[in-house]
C-alpha cells in the first residue's frame, strides 16, 4: 500500500481503532503527526500519545478516549485538504465545526494549531482536517 497521504492514513488508523475500540493505535512517525496528536490531546479528544524510537521513522502511539469507557470521544475525523486537492482558507473563512464543538485543525506559519487559535491570530493556513 502506497502512502501518499500520510495523514489521511493516520486519520484513519485512530477512526478504525476508536470504532474497535482499542485503547491505543501505532502510526508511523513524523513531525507533523506528532504535531497533530498534540494538538488533539490539547484539545481532549485523545488521551496521551507517545514516540517510540525504532530504527527507522519512528513509531507514533496514540492512546485513545471513551466516554464511560464505551463510546469513543471522536464522533467524526474527517481529512479536507489532501495531496490531490489542497484546500486553503484565510483567517475569514476558518470553517465553525459543529457550531464550536469541533475543532478544524490547519497547518499555519505558527504550525498546526486549532480553529480556534487560527482565529486569534488572525491567520488562515492549509485546512487539514475536522474532529468532532
Amino acid at each position: 500500500m502506497s502512502m501518499t497521504d500520510p495523514i489521511a492514513d493516520m486519520l484513519t488508523r485512530i477512526r478504525n481503532a476508536g470504532m474497535a475500540k482499542h485503547q491505543k493505535v501505532d502510526i508511523p512517525s513524523s513531525n507533523l503527526k506528532v504535531s497533530l496528536a498534540n494538538l488533539l490531546r490539547n484539545e481532549g479528544f485523545i488521551k496521551n500519545y507517545k514516540v517510540i524510537a525504532d530504527n527507522k521513522q519512528g513509531v507514533l502511539r496514540v492512546y485513545l478516549k471513551y466516554i464511560d469507557e464505551k463510546d469513543h470521544v471522536i464522533n467524526e475525523i474527517k481529512r479536507i485538504s489532501k495531496p490531490g486537492g489542497r484546500v486553503y482558507v484565510d483567517s475569514d473563512g476558518i470553517p465553525k465545526v459543529k457550531s464550536g464543538l469541533g475543532v478544524a485543525v490547519l497547518s499555519t506559519s505558527k504550525g498546526i494549531i486549532s480553529d480556534k487559535a487560527a482565529r486569534e491570530f488572525g491567520i488562515g493556513g492549509e485546512l487539514i482536517c475536522t474532529v468532532w
